[in-house]
């Protein structure tokens, strides 16, 4: 959390988000509001290790709960707001947090659902009652200490059966990654990213918002993907991390042109496979190649095209610095241009599966190489490049659901 508010402590009145129709948010005001959540999260009861569930709509207020859960040492859980009333009460029921924030409009259907956890809500606007009788921010407070091996997250992934396995990502994991992204894709205080993901997952909220803070650099804050506002942002902005359907979506809108895009520097693509059509595409209309990556919950980004050299159409580039990869067939690797599963080792892997020492065990290696299940070939030149998933899940708009629904 120290390094997240780096940018705060140097430039406190630099503008974080600025989002359509609202204020801007400067570095002072993202982090005033988390600590005062943090505080209040503490007077309720949290404890270091707690875990806060959270399934709301995106806003900066959830962010500000983020980085107070994080203050406050404890665990942050974000649920999709997709999920059912039986899943979430499978996922209380898993992970028992402390705390339960929801949309108001659910609160009648979760709260018998909480299992001894303290309600709150969250709207859409950052209303609710979370956000009552917060404390003003003490001088005084301190964040409370934890490790590089002490957990940040818990995030639910689905497995082969469907069923949800809790990731448990640690401070080390998620500042690793941060850390080699935005040296990487070389972003500093002068860019400002459109931020249209959700944030209840690795993509949204460890990749974007993450790699933004770590950078000092600000965001155009969306709550949600809208052509005409990236488009509208793109003049502005200077990059763009967003999923295949993002591209597709934008190159049907005629609004996207070279001049639209002349300001831009990156446009970074991931959580499913980005078509070669759709790149060529992007590249005639725009003057810019996609900067494709790969990376799963649990592993949070492994692989990069570079930003200096080729970015190759149909792969996912290169381990990132830190991060090793091997693709694997039985118990030896194969060959250039043969298929196997990844499989990846590094600060960026989980510490393993929430409450499933067994399934971790399945996964996690004892000499710390995760299994993905993803098949995948790497050419002469080292470029990777997936084949498929070695599971049943289907990727839709970035986000994996199962073919059927599961019963908890």
């Amino acid at each position: 959390i120290s390094r997240l508010s780096q940018a705060m402590e140097i430039a406190p009145g630099k503008v974080f988000a600025t989002r359509p129709g609202l204020p801007d948010v400067t570095y002072a005001q993202l982090f005033a509001g988390a600590q005062s959540l943090a505080q209040k999260l503490i007077t309720e009861g949290l404890r270091p290790g707690d875990r806060v569930a959270v399934q709301v709509e995106k806003t900066l207020e959830a962010v500000e709960l983020y980085l107070g859960t994080v203050l406050a040492g404890g665990i942050f859980l974000p649920l999709n707001t997709a999920y059912t009333g039986a899943e979430v009460d499978y996922f209380i029921t898993d992970a028992t947090p402390r705390i339960l924030v929801c949309d108001p409009g659910r609160v009648d259907e979760l709260s018998p659902l909480a299992n001894g956890a303290t309600v709150f809500t969250l709207d859409k606007d950052g209303q609710g009652t979370l956000m009552t009788d917060l404390p003003d921010p003490d001088p005084a407070f301190q964040p409370v200490a934890r490790g590089a091996n002490d957990l940040a997250a818990i995030l639910y992934t689905s497995g082969t059966t469907g069923r949800s396995k809790g990731a448990m990502l640690s401070h080390k994991n998620l500042a690793s990654n941060s850390e080699s992204l935005r040296d990487l894709w070389r972003f500093t205080d002068r860019d400002v990213l459109i931020h249209a993901l959700p944030i209840f997952h690795t993509h949204g909220l460890f990749v974007a918002t993450n790699v933004a803070l770590l950078a000092g650099a600000s965001v155009v804050f969306l709550p949600k993907f809208d052509a005409e506002a990236i488009l509208d942002a793109m003049p502005t902005s200077t990059a763009l991390m967003g999923v295949p359907t993002f591209y597709t979506r934008l190159l049907d809108n005629s609004r996207l042109t070279l001049e639209q895009s002349r300001n831009m520097r990156l446009f970074v693509s991931g959580s499913a496979p980005l078509l070669v059509d759709t790149h060529e595409k992007w590249e005639a209309r725009t003057g810019h190649r996609i900067l494709e990556r790969y990376g799963m919950t649990e592993t949070n980004m492994s692989t990069s095209n570079p930003y200096d050299g080729e970015r190759r159409a149909g792969t996912v580039g290169f381990p990132l610095a830190g991060v090793e990869l091997r693709i694997m067939a039985e118990d030896h690797e194969v060959a250039d241009g043969e298929i196997g599963v990844i499989e990846v080792r590094g600060d960026n892997v989980f510490q393993g599966y929430w409450q499933m020492p067994e399934k971790t065990a399945e996964e996690l290696r004892p000499d710390g190489w995760f299994i993905t299940g993803d098949l995948a070939t790497r050419d002469a030149d080292g470029y990777v490049s997936i084949v498929r998933r070695a599971t049943d899940l289907i990727i839709t708009g970035g986000l994996n659901v199962t073919p059927r629904n599961w019963e908890p």
